[in-house]
């Protein structure tokens, strides 16, 4: 049935200021009209409340298939939905890996069977993201893959690497990297440093990445690729993308919530929802990657949504794997400390979280506008919302925020 969004407050892209109007959506999921004083039967008084687009996050591990106890595609739509979150891109790591066409059909399949949200998928760069042979760029490419990457995995032959430009350039496809330097970072646990000292850990140095990226943008810049580096996490990563993008080179860039709000110095008591991939760097990394984010040089947020087991994290931090949940509390994050205190508002966050990452991947940017499939969340600025159990959807509670409260809530995610 139709359903009006009365009293609502609609943020868009392209302005800072909220839009006072009420939205009624049709029965086919359409948003039939945008207006003052609307008529209509099923009534959300939206009184106080934000309409928001909903984000699109291009960094996502949903675990199946092959580790359905970490997380599955339903769990992870769930979250998704719980964050505000109405379309994703997931990452080719599963078991086995996403390196044919054969299995980026049968992923979609699984996706038709359990999403109810938009999930494209990732195609591996290499056979088994080994490292060694390319993986079936054609049968991949033909099957609607939206980028080509072999995830926490960087290709380690630079000859290697430019035969998957190469071919990725000639397929129209994004190759995605997450740039490290194995031989730098060994069996590191956090960013090399004071910390990393402090606690006795093994550091992961700050070059690690940085060599990582300044190898791949001169790939890309000689294959005439279009790169996107992920996860970025130092001030010197971004002065390189700065002046790779000021040359022509085709590359964009992503930042994690954590990243913009954490630091080495948040870790405490070894809290392994701290081990992130890469590590949290130093409080002076976290704010050029904010400033980054406001001049533009960050094209996007993603979470990298990397759910394991409570049982798994609680390991020693040397041991526990890397990664934590993030789709559910990337918005009340980032709202709770930055949009909140006036750092930015609902217009830069809708442009990296929402149109970008679509565009990134060639989807059409949502807006909540006549004629547009209704695709936003209602947010509750007055709101308060505690990560905990009742409220993650997630299989993994794991989470640098959890048993914490985070200013705002979403009161419901709608599309379609």
């Amino acid at each position: 049935m139709e359903r009006l969004f009365k009293n609502a407050s609609i943020a868009r892209a392209d302005s800072p200021e909220l839009e006072k109007a009420d939205v009624l959506v049709g029965d086919d999921g359409v948003i039939k009209e945008v207006g003052k004083d609307i008529a209509g039967d099923a009534v959300s008084d939206c009184a106080g409340c934000v309409l928001v687009p909903g984000m699109f996050d291009l960094h996502v591990h949903a675990r199946e298939p092959g580790a359905e106890h970490k997380e599955t595609l339903a769990t992870c739509a769930d979250a998704a939905l719980n964050g505000g979150i109405t379309g994703l891109v997931l990452m080719p790591d599963t078991s086995p890996p996403i390196d044919t066409g054969n299995l980026v059909k049968s992923l979609q399949d699984l996706v038709f069977e359990a999403s109810p949200i938009p999930m494209l998928v990732a195609g591996c760069l290499t056979k088994r993201r080994e490292g060694e042979k390319l993986a079936g760029f054609s049968g991949m490419a033909n099957r609607g893959v939206v980028m080509l990457t072999d995830s926490d995995r960087t290709v380690p032959c630079p000859d290697l690497l430019r035969r998957c430009m190469e071919y990725a350039r000639d397929f129209h496809l994004v190759v995605t990297s997450h740039c490290d330097t194995p031989a730098l970072t060994k069996a590191g646990a956090v960013n090399e440093g004071r910390v990393s000292y402090q606690l006795g850990l093994p550091g992961i140095p700050a070059i690690s990445q940085e060599i990582a990226i300044d190898r791949d943008i001169r790939v890309a810049q000689h294959t005439g690729a279009k790169l996107h580096l992920q996860q970025i996490s130092t001030a010197h990563a971004l002065r390189a993308i700065s002046d790779a993008k000021a040359t022509g080179t085709n590359v964009t860039c992503e930042v994690s919530p954590f990243h913009l709000l954490l630091s080495e110095d948040d870790i405490e008591d070894y809290n392994t929802a701290y081990k992130l991939d890469p590590p949290l760097r130093l409080p002076t990394d976290r704010d050029a990657l904010l400033k980054g984010l406001l001049d533009d040089t960050v094209d996007a947020i993603a979470t990298n949504h990397a759910p394991h087991t409570e049982f798994e994290k609680a390991a020693d931090f040397a041991s526990a794997p890397f990664g934590v949940a993030g789709l559910e509390t990337a918005v009340l994050s980032l709202y709770d400390r930055f949009i909140k205190n006036g750092v930015f508002g609902w217009d830069l966050l809708i442009r990296k979280y929402s149109v970008a990452p679509r565009e990134i991947v060639g989807q059409r940017p949502v807006a909540i506008q006549e004629g547009e499939k209704a695709n936003f969340f209602v947010f509750d600025p007055e709101g308060e919302t505690k990560v905990d159990a009742g409220y993650l959807k997630t299989k993994s509670h794991v989470s640098p925020f959890l048993g914490k409260a985070l200013a705002g809530a979403i009161r419901e995610t709608v599309l379609g």
